[in-house]
């Protein structure tokens, strides 16, 4: 289907203006965020015509419309096209979940092949689901989420309804939680009644959609929409779902760009609030250099500038802190710590899931919400990159107090003083079954005396430093992990 483009009609583009007027009724001027007011571009339909269930088009109408829509003359003269959108007209569908089935394969010479171009995208896109899976963890971390919202068609759809041949990627929408009672739970035709969408009451997907669209996207996704929430349809699968994975496995896509926010204008706000997206567990991960915050307005404090080297009041100063101070966290096991210690969470096993993408971890273990703090930090410690592993050798100046002693335990990391740096680099590696965990590392042979193995309390020992003509002894206190039989 990589070729078939070629073989397509002459293709013309309809440009399409959609506005808060035309999706909402409210007037362009009272938006505050400018992006949020219109978006004029091709292949975008609108929620209303999004909403049309096919049944209502004759298979000519049907055909005008995708033909008028995508930019395309074909007829009915072909019996294969004829037959398939007939197919479609009787479905139980709307128009905005077959136009995003059909825009990826529309440009094709022969019709005859398309429902087995279909059914073999959802296999392979089933058989990539089930080979990502290790038992209850995730082995292929580069896994695609399951769903994503297509903001031509303003439709949740499977992932292998995209259309490959796009030139945009796919972005996840970063936001934080606001208080349940400042949440509005509403039934929406975006993802097909499945699940009630729990949104601020005070927000409008049908304004994210505009202003995501004038970013650039052409697929998005965002956990509310994505992902099946509590008092759906399937309530089994989604109880199911979220014990098997962990419950953020979207983030396994490119961590390239992302897009903060949740169609609110960008504020100051409370940055001690538990609600505030600086202070959440699960966005310490959604951060990268290379991001765009949404909710922009000209007079916020995105465009706040600087004067003498310092910003109007604290409080923008304290804004602009906080922003900068999460850019660069990512593999760096020492940053990462310190600020999810500055976060909260819902469960507190989050902030242990919130760092597995930013340890670099080969695979994903499952997410319970009401696993120990100590077990499920052993099996994010089990599967980090080697690298973070090594750093968290050198974290802190004792033995571990839970599981192995050459690593903090949970509480250790969270609680006692982290170093301003980490003296210098290692990998420590694990065997295939767990057991054992080992290093290549520098070290002084037969210059270490004493540290004899006791039963009880820390051992000591005298460190004997050799040096062109002069000794230098010196006492240490060898409560470091990098002893023997640790």
């Amino acid at each position: 289907m990589d070729e078939l483009c070629r073989f397509s009609p002459q293709v013309w583009h309809q440009w399409v203006t959609i506005s808060a007027f035309t999706e909402t009724g409210q007037e362009e001027s009272s938006i505050i965020v400018p992006k949020q007011r219109s978006y004029t571009g091709k292949r975008v339909i609108s929620s209303r015509l999004a909403d049309t269930p096919c049944a209502t088009f004759s298979i000519q109408g049907f055909l005008d419309q995708l033909n008028t829509t995508l930019g395309t003359s074909y007829s009915l003269d072909n019996p294969s096209l004829s037959c398939f959108l007939e197919a479609c007209i009787t479905s139980r569908y709307d128009f905005g979940l077959i136009y995003s089935l059909l825009r990826g394969i529309w440009c094709t010479n022969d019709w005859s092949t398309v429902r087995d171009e279909l059914c073999r995208r959802e296999e392979e896109d089933r058989e990539m689901r089930r080979k990502a899976l290790d038992g209850n963890r995730i082995v292929n971390t580069r896994l695609p989420p399951r769903r994503v919202w297509d903001l031509y068609s303003n439709r949740v759809v499977p992932y292998w309804f995209m259309n490959l041949h796009s030139s945009e990627s796919l972005r996840p929408i970063s936001h934080a939680w606001v208080d349940e009672n400042d949440r509005a739970v509403v039934w929406m035709p975006i993802n097909g009644y499945e699940w009630p969408v729990p949104i601020p009451k005070d927000a409008n997907l049908d304004l994210i959609r505009i202003e995501v669209l004038n970013l650039g996207l052409e697929y998005a996704w965002l956990d509310v929409l994505c992902l099946r929430q509590v008092g759906g349809r399937r309530e089994d699968l989604r109880v199911e779902a979220q014990s098997k994975v962990w419950r953020r496995g979207w983030t396994t896509i490119d961590l390239h760009r992302f897009i903060h926010g949740h169609s609110i204008p960008a504020t100051l706000g409370d940055l001690e609030s538990d609600r505030s997206w600086f202070r959440r567990a699960w966005t310490l991960q959604e951060v990268n250099g290379d991001r765009v915050i949404a909710g922009d307005t000209p007079d916020g404090p995105l465009h706040a500038k600087r004067k003498d080297g310092k910003y109007e009041t604290e409080l923008l100063t304290r804004f602009h802190k906080q922003l900068e101070s999460t850019r660069y966290v990512a593999f760096d096991v020492l940053k990462a710590l310190e600020q999810m210690r500055k976060r909260v969470s819902t469960n507190p096993v989050d902030k242990i899931a919130g760092l597995a993408f930013l340890m670099k971890c080969r695979r994903i273990p499952a997410y319970y919400e009401s696993e120990s703090l100590e077990h499920a930090w052993t099996a994010l410690v089990n599967v980090m990159d080697t690298e973070c592993r090594g750093e968290l050798y050198f974290l802190c100046a004792e033995p571990g107090n839970a599981g192995k002693k050459w690593r903090p335990s949970w509480d250790q990391v969270m609680t006692n003083p982290l170093p301003a740096f980490l003296p210098c680099r290692i990998s420590i590696h694990q065997d295939e079954a767990g057991d054992e965990d080992w290093c290549d590392a520098e070290c002084i042979e037969g210059l270490v005396r004493g540290l004899a193995v006791v039963e009880k309390g820390d051992r000591r020992g005298v460190l004997i430093a050799k040096r062109q003509g002069w000794d230098r002894t010196q006492i240490r206190d060898r409560r470091h992990p990098h002893v023997p039989n640790t």
